[in-house]
């Protein structure tokens, strides 16, 4: 039998990319020998809020047309998150800012890296971002996220639990994550990263997954 391989899968639950790369990442977990070791980080809008202020006015257009072109492309379902995993308002100059309040992304990142701890990383980035990103209208309220989080396999009472007792943990492996991601050789998100060599986004996923049928990856017995 064949050595089990292993990649690292640096990701955000506010990434569209990010969701879009989910299904094909856990499929590859269930049929090759391969870990997928899933470690997420904060979106971009929360490590470098400035981000926004930077980018050509040309880039938000031609992002919003990729990214429901890749969904349809992928047949996959996708709706702009209600609410979004980060909150932002634009300022008095129209810039993107993004608010110090922010209910959401620490609950989910910190529920994905406890994920991770219990073996269901994968899982728990699968169906969470399926109905963040799926369409699910207030997804955060009644019980969408606990049902979602018993399809991966997992008690979201439980999880929540741990965050509310352990955030301080939680929160330096997630600083440590964001340290391995950059030094992976990439900031943007999904970044996949074998032998020290970055995969960035989701339409890279296939180089990856040639490089590691190249390096020797077999299906599962």
């Amino acid at each position: 039998m064949s050595e089990l391989m292993s990649i690292d899968v640096f990701w955000s639950f506010r990434s569209p990319w990010s969701y879009l790369a989910t299904r094909r990442l856990r499929q590859w977990q269930d049929q090759y020998r391969l870990n997928v070791n899933f470690r997420p980080v904060y979106p971009i809008a929360i490590r470098t809020p400035d981000f926004f202020h930077q980018v050509d006015p040309l880039w938000l257009p031609y992002f919003m047309t990729d990214v429901f072109r890749a969904a349809e492309f992928l047949e996959l379902p996708f709706v702009w998150p209600n609410p979004d995993p980060v909150q932002q308002y634009a300022d008095e100059e129209g810039k993107m800012q993004t608010h110090e309040d922010q209910p959401y992304i620490f609950r989910l990142t910190r529920l994905g890296i406890v994920a991770q701890e219990q073996g269901r990383g994968m899982q728990f980035a699968d169906e969470v971002s399926s109905l963040i990103w799926g369409g699910t209208v207030d997804w955060y309220q009644g019980d969408y996220l606990a049902r979602a989080t018993e399809k991966a396999g997992l008690d979201l009472v439980e999880m929540d639990g741990i965050i509310n007792s352990e955030s301080d943990r939680l929160e330096q492996i997630i600083q440590s994550n964001q340290q391995a991601h950059a030094k992976a050789g990439h900031w943007g998100v999904p970044t996949c990263a074998y032998k020290g060599e970055p995969f960035f986004g989701q339409d890279r996923l296939d180089v990856l997954l040639w490089r590691l049928k190249k390096e020797g990856m077999l299906d599962r017995a």
